[in-house]
Protein backbone atom coordinates (compact mmCIF):
# COMPACT_ATOMS: atom_id res chain seq x y z
CA UNK A 1 0.00 0.00 0.00
CA UNK A 2 1.48 3.55 -0.95
CA UNK A 3 2.34 5.81 1.74
CA UNK A 4 0.94 9.30 0.74
CA UNK A 5 4.00 11.75 2.44
CA UNK A 6 2.88 15.16 3.53
CA UNK A 7 6.18 18.33 2.72
CA UNK A 8 8.91 17.09 4.56
CA UNK A 9 8.02 13.71 5.52
CA UNK A 10 10.94 11.33 4.85
CA UNK A 11 10.29 7.74 3.98
CA UNK A 12 12.62 4.81 3.23
CA UNK A 13 12.72 3.23 -0.55
CA UNK A 14 13.07 -0.84 -0.11
CA UNK A 15 12.80 -1.49 -3.97
CA UNK A 16 16.48 -1.57 -5.74
CA UNK A 17 14.89 -0.50 -8.99
CA UNK A 18 11.93 1.52 -9.13
CA UNK A 19 10.40 4.19 -11.01
CA UNK A 20 9.54 7.90 -10.29
CA UNK A 21 6.66 9.14 -11.93
CA UNK A 22 5.68 12.57 -12.13
CA UNK A 23 1.94 13.95 -13.29
CA UNK A 24 0.66 17.29 -13.41
CA UNK A 25 -2.52 19.23 -15.06
CA UNK A 26 -2.24 22.72 -16.67
CA UNK A 27 -4.60 25.65 -17.37
CA UNK A 28 -3.78 27.10 -20.85
CA UNK A 29 -6.53 29.21 -21.07
CA UNK A 30 -5.00 31.72 -18.71
CA UNK A 31 -2.00 32.35 -20.98
CA UNK A 32 -3.46 31.11 -24.36
CA UNK A 33 0.02 29.00 -24.59
CA UNK A 34 0.09 25.55 -24.40
CA UNK A 35 2.51 23.96 -21.35
CA UNK A 36 5.47 22.17 -21.79
CA UNK A 37 6.61 21.22 -18.04
CA UNK A 38 10.17 18.85 -17.94
CA UNK A 39 11.11 16.75 -15.39
CA UNK A 40 14.92 16.64 -14.45
CA UNK A 41 17.59 14.33 -12.28
CA UNK A 42 20.60 16.02 -10.89
CA UNK A 43 22.47 13.39 -9.22
CA UNK A 44 24.97 15.02 -6.57
CA UNK A 45 27.73 14.06 -4.43
CA UNK A 46 28.27 14.54 -0.83
CA UNK A 47 29.00 17.68 -1.36
CA UNK A 48 25.33 18.50 -2.90
CA UNK A 49 27.24 19.38 -6.35
CA UNK A 50 26.77 17.82 -9.97
CA UNK A 51 29.02 14.61 -10.38
CA UNK A 52 29.63 15.40 -13.86
CA UNK A 53 27.16 17.58 -16.56
CA UNK A 54 25.97 13.90 -17.77
CA UNK A 55 24.65 13.71 -14.06
CA UNK A 56 21.97 16.26 -15.59
CA UNK A 57 19.11 14.03 -16.64
CA UNK A 58 16.57 15.85 -18.79
CA UNK A 59 14.84 15.55 -22.27
CA UNK A 60 18.57 16.24 -23.88
CA UNK A 61 20.28 13.35 -21.93
CA UNK A 62 17.97 10.64 -20.99
CA UNK A 63 20.57 8.30 -19.57
CA UNK A 64 23.26 8.48 -16.84
CA UNK A 65 26.81 7.54 -17.38
CA UNK A 66 27.17 4.63 -14.65
CA UNK A 67 23.30 3.65 -16.44
CA UNK A 68 21.19 3.95 -13.04
CA UNK A 69 19.07 6.52 -13.83
CA UNK A 70 17.06 6.75 -17.05
CA UNK A 71 14.24 9.49 -18.24
CA UNK A 72 11.58 8.00 -20.73
CA UNK A 73 11.51 11.08 -22.83
CA UNK A 74 9.71 14.67 -22.73
CA UNK A 75 6.18 14.99 -23.05
CA UNK A 76 5.66 17.76 -24.66
CA UNK A 77 1.98 18.53 -23.62
CA UNK A 78 1.37 16.99 -20.14
CA UNK A 79 -2.14 15.59 -21.70
CA UNK A 80 -3.97 12.57 -20.18
CA UNK A 81 -4.52 11.38 -16.84
CA UNK A 82 -1.28 9.59 -14.45
CA UNK A 83 1.99 10.18 -15.47
CA UNK A 84 3.36 12.32 -17.30
CA UNK A 85 7.04 12.06 -17.59
CA UNK A 86 8.68 8.88 -15.54
CA UNK A 87 12.14 8.14 -14.86
CA UNK A 88 13.69 4.95 -13.93
CA UNK A 89 16.18 4.12 -11.78
CA UNK A 90 18.87 0.97 -10.54
CA UNK A 91 20.35 1.46 -7.62
CA UNK A 92 22.29 -1.01 -7.90
CA UNK A 93 24.46 0.43 -10.48
CA UNK A 94 24.48 3.89 -8.91
CA UNK A 95 28.12 5.67 -9.07
CA UNK A 96 29.23 5.41 -5.43
CA UNK A 97 29.94 9.08 -5.56
CA UNK A 98 26.12 9.76 -5.79
CA UNK A 99 24.49 10.50 -2.56
CA UNK A 100 21.66 12.53 -3.77
CA UNK A 101 19.07 12.54 -6.76
CA UNK A 102 17.08 15.64 -6.77
CA UNK A 103 13.87 15.65 -8.47
CA UNK A 104 13.27 18.75 -9.88
CA UNK A 105 10.11 20.40 -13.05
CA UNK A 106 10.62 23.31 -14.78
CA UNK A 107 8.46 25.37 -17.17
CA UNK A 108 9.96 25.61 -20.50
CA UNK A 109 9.81 29.44 -21.49
CA UNK A 110 7.89 29.99 -18.60
CA UNK A 111 9.13 33.94 -18.77
CA UNK A 112 8.54 34.26 -22.76
CA UNK A 113 5.28 31.97 -22.34
CA UNK A 114 4.13 33.98 -18.98
CA UNK A 115 3.61 30.76 -16.95
CA UNK A 116 4.20 29.70 -13.59
CA UNK A 117 3.11 26.97 -11.71
CA UNK A 118 0.27 28.64 -10.05
CA UNK A 119 -1.44 27.79 -13.25
CA UNK A 120 -0.89 24.18 -12.88
CA UNK A 121 -2.60 21.71 -10.41
CA UNK A 122 -2.80 18.52 -9.78
CA UNK A 123 1.18 18.23 -9.47
CA UNK A 124 2.43 14.37 -7.85
CA UNK A 125 5.43 12.55 -7.84
CA UNK A 126 5.18 8.72 -6.98
CA UNK A 127 7.73 5.80 -6.61
CA UNK A 128 6.63 2.62 -7.99
CA UNK A 129 8.83 -0.47 -7.93
CA UNK A 130 9.79 -1.82 -10.87
CA UNK A 131 9.23 -5.31 -10.65
CA UNK A 132 5.92 -5.37 -9.02
CA UNK A 133 4.38 -1.79 -9.97
CA UNK A 134 3.36 -1.54 -6.49
CA UNK A 135 3.38 2.45 -5.14
CA UNK A 136 5.97 2.73 -2.68
CA UNK A 137 5.44 6.14 -1.80
CA UNK A 138 3.02 9.44 -3.09
CA UNK A 139 3.64 12.98 -2.69
CA UNK A 140 0.96 15.86 -3.63
CA UNK A 141 2.09 19.51 -4.55
CA UNK A 142 -1.19 21.14 -2.68
CA UNK A 143 0.72 24.58 -2.44
CA UNK A 144 0.23 27.89 -4.65
CA UNK A 145 3.42 28.35 -6.66
CA UNK A 146 2.33 31.74 -7.71
CA UNK A 147 5.51 33.07 -9.65
CA UNK A 148 7.72 30.14 -9.25
CA UNK A 149 8.41 28.56 -12.95
CA UNK A 150 10.31 25.98 -11.20
CA UNK A 151 9.75 22.85 -8.36
CA UNK A 152 11.87 20.86 -6.24
CA UNK A 153 9.50 17.92 -6.31
CA UNK A 154 11.64 15.59 -4.05
CA UNK A 155 15.11 14.20 -3.26
CA UNK A 156 16.55 10.65 -2.70
CA UNK A 157 19.58 10.23 -0.49
CA UNK A 158 21.23 8.09 1.04
CA UNK A 159 22.05 7.99 4.55
CA UNK A 160 23.96 4.92 6.39
CA UNK A 161 23.80 2.78 3.17
CA UNK A 162 19.76 3.21 2.80
CA UNK A 163 17.63 5.39 0.23
CA UNK A 164 15.09 7.37 1.49
CA UNK A 165 12.93 9.84 -0.48
CA UNK A 166 12.24 13.54 0.99
CA UNK A 167 8.62 15.04 -0.29
CA UNK A 168 10.65 18.50 -0.45
CA UNK A 169 8.05 21.25 -2.86
CA UNK A 170 10.03 23.91 -2.57
CA UNK A 171 9.29 26.42 -5.89
CA UNK A 172 11.96 28.55 -7.22
CA UNK A 173 11.85 31.39 -9.72
CA UNK A 174 13.85 29.82 -12.76
CA UNK A 175 14.41 27.71 -15.05
CA UNK A 176 16.71 24.63 -15.55
CA UNK A 177 19.61 27.10 -16.17
CA UNK A 178 19.44 27.86 -12.24
CA UNK A 179 19.34 24.54 -10.79
CA UNK A 180 22.39 24.15 -12.88
CA UNK A 181 23.90 27.38 -10.94
CA UNK A 182 23.05 26.04 -7.90
CA UNK A 183 24.19 22.62 -7.91
CA UNK A 184 27.81 23.21 -9.82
Amino acid sequence: MAINLQKGQRESIDAPKFTIGLGWDTNSSTTGTAFDLDASIFMLDDQKKLVSDQNLIFYNNLVSPDGSVAHTGDNLTGDGDGDDEQIKIDLTKIDPKVNEICVVVTIHDAEARKQNFGQVRNSFVRIFDASSNEVILKYELEEDFSIETAVEFGRIYKREGKWKFEAVGMGMKGGLQDYLNKYQ
